[in-house]
């Protein structure tokens, strides 16, 4: 079921009246990410002020949410010995039916009986489940024979989408809408809620084509063909599902390395007798009859059946088969939620700030992982494009909304915006406002000297080159043509000059052209304070502390990342031996997954409580700013070397580089820092391609460069982590282009044959019916109508797909090829994490995984 974003609030004020003291707590499951964190803070700053109890449990992938299923999920069911409760999930399980990975139901049973547990899923990764959104309700109460979508629509489900008179307490997984549902998923909506009317029909009976029609081909099945292997290549899922049948549903292992989201198929109900499905399906007759229309066949009706089921079930797969992209941040859904509650303050508003902000340092954008496509704006230009602005101006009127200016100091103020300078003090000891600053895309500039801060930055690192002798070169000349000393630059940027912080922002709007970085510093607003578009906010909190929300950002990720207990001068070796390790670790997923957990959880808890909402918070940001500045220097060494060195190779679908020695190489085996030492290396590709005029013009886009497979080395485990990068639309998969070239080519040809053979069975029933000359000429006639439809609207569907094709960004398919090469091949892959563009590959079957991948299609 979804929740309508209209109706935000519904759930949590029915979870307020119905609370108790002796409520079971609320069980909140978080992934380790940035925008995650500061979902929950916002929540639990909620929970807090209504008096709810809750439990707060880190997720680092599907092997631990399976195991919180297992453990914490199914002892809260009532026929488990629990009372039933809510669950929410931040940032985890969008992607994989949560009915079947946290255990809310048997397999076994007929009933959907959910025992009292209700799922609420906050989660801006695409594509969603869709046994999720249109499913996921508890089938309790089924015994008296009501109808089940007479049952779904007195409950208040109207064909998934939760009504105003809908009430929660039996359970259900429910999906928070942030529109996109609404607005965009009418087809398979209409396409799932379908399937589930349609009853089952054995497809082996008959050929509906009478030739072998290549509606018989294999469908890409969301489920039956993307197996899983555990590190001893064991098959994680049963071997019965195949290709040759409609797509199922399947059990998932509590590994969780089966991420592929599932068909509706398997719910399929089969309690429908022959008039019910005929009048579901069946057109009106036009029969010239005087008496009663006749009724068709059976075997006209199953034929009518099939044809139906595979045409819905072709809509959902071109669903699932897109690629992985992000819609709006959770934080900004939790921080509308908190809105429509009336508790939104500062603190809260703060926290949805730098979850948005967070997403664009690690590359999360609108078409998956990778570069952002709007990365030629000026500022904070990022995830998004024009959703994403839209999000961040809502954000910017909610600072002018809850942060107006000081009477005596409204013109300071407006004089200080309009002429761009950096904030670095707060106004005041008490001052804890937000502010809208002209923040330029360099690398926590108030607390790096200007100099390390520009050369940290991707932005200016790709374009200036200065993984080269020249390029920090042309960084000298810069600074120079803008009258900046290296003696000045070199100081902490709060101990700069007065003057030359006050000027910095008009001679980089003047210079910074020169150099093609004309998106280093937001442009002008003209005067107006409510429009700053490409503007960044930021916070003091008195004499303490003056921090970007990017600050922020990359302060926390740098924590997940790093580690507290991972200093910059710690040793490397010391300090990875100390770590816990399972004797079996390396052949089995999931002792692998539970070491992973032990070693991220204090990372989890420091990052959390540095974003707590007391005066400790800017306290704990400034003691992890080392970790930040450590990661940034590793990025800019490491990717660097990579570059200089030429050990970038070009296969056939993308680029591949391996991180294999030097001294930062434990520091990438984490897939957050090594996914944005891909897009630092990614950038600097993008730039040199574009500079050569490498770039392939597709209709009004042009896109320059191709995907990036960035693999780090882990000694210890054996084993490499890889990453796949888009390029958030600016890129082209040469080998999907040649591929999508030969499907039309076979689409047209087989059309062209299709409809042939369609005349010439046309003709020939025409003769036999001509020659029979017996009472069943109707029905077949009736028949060849509908079959001619269908085959139209089938090819107008195919063509509205693609110019909808063309109109989308190119989106990451890494996961989906990931899938396809653990399938078909016998390389030791464990595919654990919510980001389907990350794997861990076995040491020794790196070159075989590769190989295989660079035929597939990563971007699409």
């Amino acid at each position: 079921m979804y929740l309508p974003r209209q109706l935000i609030s519904h759930l949590y004020l029915q979870l307020l009246r119905s609370h108790h003291p002796l409520s079971p707590p609320v069980l909140v499951l978080v992934a380790l990410e940035p925008d995650a964190l500061c979902a929950c803070r916002i929540l639990t700053a909620l929970l807090k002020r209504d008096y709810i109890p809750h439990k707060i449990q880190p997720v680092a992938g599907y092997g631990d949410l399976a195991r919180a299923g297992e453990e914490l999920v199914k002892p809260m069911q009532t026929h488990n010995g629990g009372s039933g409760g809510v669950v929410i999930c931040l940032g985890v399980g969008g992607l994989v039916d949560l009915n079947e990975i946290l255990c809310l139901s048997s397999p076994d049973d007929e009933v959907e009986d959910m025992g009292g547990v209700e799922v609420w899923v906050f989660d801006s990764r695409r594509p969603w489940n869709l046994s999720n959104v249109f499913g996921g309700e508890a089938a309790a109460a089924s015994a008296d024979g009501v109808d089940g979508a007479s049952r779904r629509n007195t409950r208040g489900v109207d064909k998934g989408c939760i009504t105003p008179s809908y009430k929660s307490g039996t359970g259900g997984i429910v999906v928070y809408d942030d529109g996109d549902i609404e607005e965009e998923m009418n087809k398979e909506r209409e396409a799932y809620c379908a399937l589930l009317e349609i009853p089952e029909v054995d497809e082996d009976e008959e050929d509906i084509d009478g030739s072998g029609s290549e509606d018989d081909e294999e469908l890409p099945s969301s489920s039956g063909s993307k197996k899983r292997k555990s590190w001893s290549g064991r098959e994680d899922e049963d071997e019965s599902d195949e290709n040759d049948g409609p797509p199922r549903q399947r059990r998932r292992s509590n590994s969780g390395s089966s991420i592929v989201a599932s068909s509706p198929s398997r719910r399929l109900r089969d309690d429908h007798n022959s008039s019910n499905s005929s009048r579901s399906v069946t057109p009106a007759s036009d029969s010239p009859s005087p008496t009663l229309p006749r009724q068709p066949s059976a075997r006209s009706l199953r034929r009518r059946l099939i044809r139906l089921k595979r045409k819905h079930e072709k809509v959902l797969q071109k669903y699932y088969s897109t690629g992985t992209s992000y819609s709006e941040p959770i934080s900004s859904l939790v921080y509308s939620l908190a809105s429509e509650l009336g508790r939104e303050d500062n603190d809260l508003l703060w926290l949805a700030i730098v979850g948005v902000s967070s997403l664009e340092l690690s590359g999360r954008t609108m078409s998956g992982v990778g570069i952002s496509n709007s990365s030629e704006s000026g500022g904070s230009a990022g995830w998004g494009g024009e959703r994403g602005e839209r999000v961040r101006q809502i954000l910017r009127d909610e600072v002018h909304r809850l942060n107006p200016p000081d009477p005596y100091e409204r013109d300071r103020d407006i004089r200080g915006e309009i002429n761009g300078v950096i904030p670095t003090t707060a106004r005041s000891p008490t001052d804890k406002s937000i502010r809208i600053s002209p923040e330029p895309r360099f690398i926590l500039v108030r607390h790096w000297s200007l100099y390390e801060s520009m050369l940290h930055s991707p932005y200016l690192a790709s374009r200036l080159h200065v993984w080269t002798e020249n390029g920090r070169k042309r960084l000298h000349k810069l600074l120079a043509k803008m009258g900046i000393s290296l003696s000045q630059c070199h100081q902490n940027y709060t101990h700069m000059d007065m003057e030359l912080k006050r000027v910095l922002r008009q001679r980089l709007l003047k210079y910074a052209p020169m150099y093609g970085l004309e998106g280093l510093v937001p442009p002008d607003a003209s005067g107006q304070v409510s429009s700053r578009e490409g503007w960044g906010f930021v916070r003091c909190w008195g004499w303490k502390a003056c921090l970007s929300a990017t600050d922020v950002g990359v302060i926390i990720g740098a924590i997940l990342e790093v580690g507290p207990e991972e200093a910059p001068g710690a040793t490397w070796d010391t300090k990875r031996l100390s770590r816990p390790k399972s004797a079996n670790e390396g052949n089995g997923a999931e002792d692998s997954t539970e070491s992973d957990l032990s070693s991220l959880l204090p990372r989890f808890w420091s990052a959390y409580d540095a974003l707590s909402l007391t005066s400790e918070s800017p306290t704990l940001l400034l003691k992890a700013l080392p970790l930040a500045q450590h990661l940034h220097r590793a990025i800019l060494r490491t990717g660097t070397s990579l570059l200089s060195k030429h050990q970038i190779r070009h296969l056939r679908a993308f680029r591949i580089a391996v991180v294999k020695d030097g001294p930062d190489v434990k520091l990438f085996t984490n897939p957050g820092a090594l996914t944005k030492l891909a897009l630092w290396i990614a950038e600097a590709i993008r730039v040199q391609e574009r500079e050569r005029g490498d770039s392939v013009k597709i209709g009004k886009r042009r896109a320059a460069g191709t995907p990036l497979v960035l693999a780090g080395l882990d000694e210890d485990r054996g084993l490499y982590v890889v990453v796949g990068t888009g390029g958030g639309g600016g890129v082209i998969d040469y080998a999907a282009m040649h591929k999508r070239q030969e499907e039309r080519r076979k689409k047209k040809e087989a059309k062209e044959k299709k409809q042939k053979e369609h005349e010439e069975r046309r003709a020939q029933r025409a003769a036999e019916r001509a020659q029979r000359g017996n009472d069943d000429d109707d029905e077949e006639e009736a028949e060849e109508t509908e079959e001619s439809s269908s085959e139209s609207e089938s090819e107008s569907e195919d063509d509205e797909l693609d110019m909808r094709g063309n109109k989308h960004l190119l989106r990451n398919r890494f996961g989906i090829a990931f899938q396809e090469v653990v399938q078909e091949t016998n390389t030791r892959v464990r595919i654990d994490s919510f980001e389907h563009c990350v794997v861990e590959v076995q040491k020794e079957d790196l070159g075989g995984f590769l190989e295989a991948l660079s035929f597939r299609s990563v971007v699409g």
